[in-house]
């Protein structure tokens, strides 16, 4: 059984290929009623931990978090990063993991996927997806979090570019010879992402991409709820962490039910907050002063999104082809359905948009046609960001960055194509300190700029008597050599799925170490 998983920031939705279809799956909450979506929600109580709809009634029993997707975009988020639910401990990995076992099982026994395809132990094939601007620790736990709950990954997309799949799925007609470039707006529960995909058939070569970890519909939500306690008179901290998370679920349904022709919108306050003091029965706000709120949030992602209309542009000119030639603008996920965003997409960048009629599910239809050999589909994908590490220079007497991967370096999904990128030299110090980072940019006098991640440090043994096993080389002290150092050999090596591993090598000793970075490091030692 192949699948396409959307592991999103409030829903994860899920869809299937079946020759030549994608339908989404349908999961049954606990009275039944179905969904296109399976809560992305945990909560602990009676110390055990519960997933998805079966948290969704523990709210007032226990403690829940939401959108507990947004702990991987925190720059220090690593694999072993601990998160506290209640009288629960998890690691950030483990915490996803046992989410993910719980939607696999609600896929085998919960959701209208044929009975034919659920066997007693079936084998569920799935490409994943992650933000285009997801750095090396968020792609690195996911995918182990995926592997850990049964699933068998085949790839790893970046959201932005799934959606340029359902795009060409479902437009077909819209392209051509000479109208082949689409800009995929994607701005989904909790992250925003951009690219642009110049199509031609079945193949999609992504030319450009940006990306917010910080700005999506929950940010919607929370304007919402601002702007409904200060129509009731009353202050946040007044409210207990339940009637909280009740209001904010109120403030997300209001929301999701505007349309182009609403004119304001109502809370009843008096379920929302039952058994707080002074609720008064209803608020009422007007649209048109919710979406002046709303505008910063809106005209962050256009800003992130700029460099992406620039490559437009760019491409245009060097293709000698007319603005009327482009396919447009491609919303797609769940927040994108704000009329709102529409309107100021065409204000300020004067292209055609058109809207997925699958908002929500675009993402994991894409990635159900990825999954299906038949369908014929391939991907040229880039990084969203810059992976270097700092050196020393002039004999020590500075810091310099040295990019190794960066925005122009094409990742091949599906095909284990790798990367590969080397550097030899010789050792001028007896120890090796190397600090890992990712950044969004980097400015001209060539310093990391914009979102700049540690992908963590790595100390390697120069000296080939410092290699011994177990020995804290943080503990050396770190000395010039007096003669000529060995000669070291640093390979990078980019898989298909966006993650670097690095082997550092001593030519001269036959001694090497490989670390896969990610936030954390797995690494081993022997001869080379």
């Amino acid at each position: 059984m192949r699948l396409g998983v959307d592991f999103g920031t409030t829903h994860t939705v899920v869809a299937y290929a079946d020759r030549g279809n994608y339908p989404v799956l349908s999961f049954m909450d606990e009275a039944g009623d179905a969904y296109e979506w399976f809560p992305s929600v945990v909560a602990e109580a009676g110390g055990e931990l519960h997933c998805g709809f079966e948290a969704l009634t523990c709210l007032e029993a226990g403690s829940a978090l939401f959108s507990f997707k947004r702990l991987l975009s925190d720059p220090l988020a690593v694999p072993g990063s601990r998160v506290q639910i209640g009288a629960l401990e998890l690691s950030v990995t483990e915490l996803i993991a046992r989410f993910l076992d719980a939607l696999r099982r609600a896929i085998l026994t919960r959701s209208n996927l044929p009975d034919e395809h659920k066997l007693d132990d079936p084998e569920l094939e799935a490409i994943v997806a992650v933000p285009a601007h997801a750095h090396g620790a968020q792609r690195l736990i996911t995918l182990d979090a995926f592997r850990s709950a049964g699933f068998s990954p085949l790839a790893m997309l970046n959201e932005p570019s799934a959606a340029g799949f359902e795009f060409t799925h479902r437009h077909r007609a819209q392209l051509n010879a000479r109208r082949d470039h689409v800009v995929v707006y994607d701005l989904g529960g909790g992250t925003f992402d951009a690219s642009l995909v110049r199509i031609r058939a079945t193949h999609h070569e992504v030319l450009a991409t940006a990306g917010l970890g910080d700005v999506g519909g929950n940010d919607f939500d929370q304007v919402l709820f601002d702007l409904v306690m200060d129509g009731a008179g009353i202050r946040a901290d007044e409210l207990t962490p339940r009637a909280r998370q009740r209001l904010l679920l109120e403030c997300r349904d209001v929301k999701e039910r505007l349309t182009p022709s609403s004119r304001k919108l109502t809370l009843d306050l008096e379920t929302a907050l039952a058994g707080q003091r002074r609720v008064p029965g209803e608020v009422s706000i007007a649209v048109a002063d919710y979406y002046d709120a709303c505008t910063p949030l809106v005209e962050r992602t256009l800003t992130a999104m700029r460099p992406v209309m620039a490559g437009l542009e760019g491409a245009l000119q060097a293709e000698s082809s007319l603005a009327s030639q482009v396919a447009g603008i491609y919303v797609v996920g769940g927040a994108s359905s704000l009329p709102l965003v529409p309107r100021l997409l065409r204000k300020e960048f004067g292209r055609r948009v058109h809207r997925s009629p699958y908002p929500s599910a675009a993402v994991a239809i894409g990635l159900a046609i990825a999954a299906d050999d038949s369908s014929g589909f391939e991907l040229s994908d880039r990084l969203a960001h810059t992976f270097g590490v700092f050196r020393e220079g002039e004999a020590g007497r500075e810091v310099t960055f040295d990019p190794i991967f960066t925005p122009e370096t094409c990742v091949t999904p599906r095909i284990g194509r790798r990367v590969s990128c080397r550097r030899v030299y010789r050792a001028a110090h007896n120890v090796g300190h190397f600090r890992f980072l990712e950044c969004s940019a980097v400015s001209q006098d060539g310093r990391p700029s914009g979102d700049v991640v540690p992908s963590g440090d790595v100390l390697f043994p120069f000296d080939a008597n410092l290699r011994e096993q177990g020995l804290d080389l943080a503990k050396v002290p770190v000395r010039r050599t007096a003669d000529r150092g060995p000669r070291i050999e640093e390979e990078y090596t980019l898989d298909e799925h966006g993650m670097v591993a690095v082997t550092i090598r001593n030519l001269d000793a036959d001694y090497q170490r490989v670390y896969r970075i990610g936030g954390s490091f797995v690494g081993g030692a022997g001869a080379a």
